[in-house]
């Protein structure tokens, strides 16, 4: 499986492109793009890779995550968008705030299916495990390719840091918890794949995170 980062938006978010050599299915986790120049710059490389857009895949549906999905939908049509039942509220409530948060061109988009712990995704020839991890938002999940030993975490788990829990739905002990039963569980070597900041590693965060320790 090969990832793409791109940072998009004002709140230097990363999107991801994740996709299957053998195949050249793809997914995309959490599009953030909102530009014209950032559409243009994710469009030009899942054309440039002559890439097949299999789904969006949403860790959660706060704003900075969501902004270029009616993009993507728009742009391959008939592609599904995927969410955890738990954020379709936090997902739907985004066109009340995108104006006063500077986003006022931004276009909601509905999902078309749901993804649940326990029930992987599959794209050309690669599998994600779906993992619940409530916390930051009450939906939110990871995607974990065991293969690879890479985590796409959204904002669960950063470089020495954790997803902030003060926004609605948020909670620190529940956050917490989903670090310790759905990533601490990983092996040390898995690479780790932040909604906004550098990758790091299980290892390093268990070791090294002052929110951890």
């Amino acid at each position: 499986m090969l990832i793409k980062t791109f940072t998009f938006n004002a709140f230097s978010e990363n999107t991801y492109v994740l996709s299957d050599e053998a195949t050249r299915a793809c997914v995309v986790v959490d599009p953030g793009c909102y530009t014209a120049a950032e559409q243009a710059e994710l469009r030009q490389y899942i054309d440039d890779n002559r890439l097949r857009v299999s789904a969006v895949l949403l860790t959660h549906a706060h704003i900075d995550h969501v902004l270029g999905c009616a993009f993507v939908l728009h742009t391959w049509p008939g592609t599904p968008l995927l969410v955890h039942d738990l954020d379709r509220p936090t997902l739907a409530g985004v066109p009340t705030y995108a104006g006063p948060y500077g986003f006022g061109a931004y276009q909601p988009a509905e999902p078309t299916g749901a993804l649940a712990a326990g029930e992987p995704v599959r794209f050309g020839d690669t599998e994600l495990e779906v993992r619940f991890a409530p916390g930051h938002a009450p939906g939110h999940v990871v995607f974990y390719h065991a293969p690879s030993g890479q985590l796409i975490g959204g904002d669960v788990l950063f470089q020495r840091s954790i997803g902030r829990t003060d926004l609605p739905g948020g909670d620190l002990v529940t956050l917490l918890r989903s670090i310790d039963a759905q990533l601490m569980t990983l092996p040390d070597s898995t690479v780790v794949h932040s909604g906004h900041g550098p990758t790091t590693t299980i290892g390093a965060e268990r070791r090294g995170n002052p929110s951890l320790n």
